[in-house]
């Protein structure tokens, strides 16, 4: 745990000097989208019940920043989630990375519910699989439940034009609310440009939980 919260401090500070490394004019592009179930980590944050979502986001070079919104239902008088998230994609080689942090905002929902993390991501191609891993960190996790460490294991594979096949296996471990595995695969079609569509099953080992039970979920976005 200490090389990874040294690591991910060395990535954060790193956000703060890639600026200079980064001299084009941003651009911006806006999504929004809606799904039959906000799946988060093989855990629905809606209660099972379908999502609206919007979001967007602004690049320079390496550099990234955005925001995204979408309503959750967490049987209390929460009505939505705001991220705001920012980082930088170097590229290694072959290698691809996306190193950043991002925090979690609900409207109305308890100021504990609040939280940071910060990402360390990797993908490699390998023929015509990508293959790639990240870990994301949080020093006070969600309901103040102390230090978490997500990691996740995924790959995609596009076996024709516009279509993208893709799956992920995860393990989340929180300080004081245990751990678990998820895992889920699934297709995205790029209908045009601008908009696509995603099928998706997923699942979690949590037991007696109805909102981490296996679901299957569908999306729609469109970007512009």
């Amino acid at each position: 745990m200490k090389v990874l919260k040294l690591a991910l401090c060395a990535a954060a500070a790193s956000l703060l000097t890639a600026g200079a490394a980064s001299a084009e004019a941003p651009t911006v592009a806006w999504n929004v989208g809606a799904a039959t179930d906000y799946v988060f980590r093989g855990i629905s944050q809606t209660d099972e019940k379908p999502e609206v979502f919007g979001g967007v986001d602004v690049t320079s070079g390496i550099l990234y920043g955005g925001l995204w919104t979408s309503n959750v239902d967490f049987g209390d008088d929460t009505a939505a989630e705001v991220d705001l998230y920012a980082g930088v994609t170097p590229t290694l080689g072959p290698v691809s990375t996306n190193i950043g942090v991002i925090y979690y905002g609900y409207v109305n929902g308890p100021s504990s519910n609040a939280y940071t993390e910060f990402k360390l991501a990797g993908s490699v191609p390998a023929g015509p699989v990508t293959l790639g891993a990240a870990v994301y960190y949080s020093p006070e996790f969600f309901g103040k439940t102390g230090e978490a460490t997500y990691t996740e294991a995924n790959a995609s594979y596009s076996p024709m034009d516009k279509l993208t096949l893709s799956g992920a296996y995860g393990h989340q471990d929180v300080e004081l609310a245990g751990d678990y595995n998820t895992w889920n695969i699934g297709a995205t079609y790029a209908f045009t440009d601008h908009f696509s569509g995603d099928l998706r099953y997923s699942d979690t080992d949590v037991k007696d939980c109805d909102i981490c039970n296996e679901r299957v979920y569908a999306t729609i976005k469109a970007t512009f």
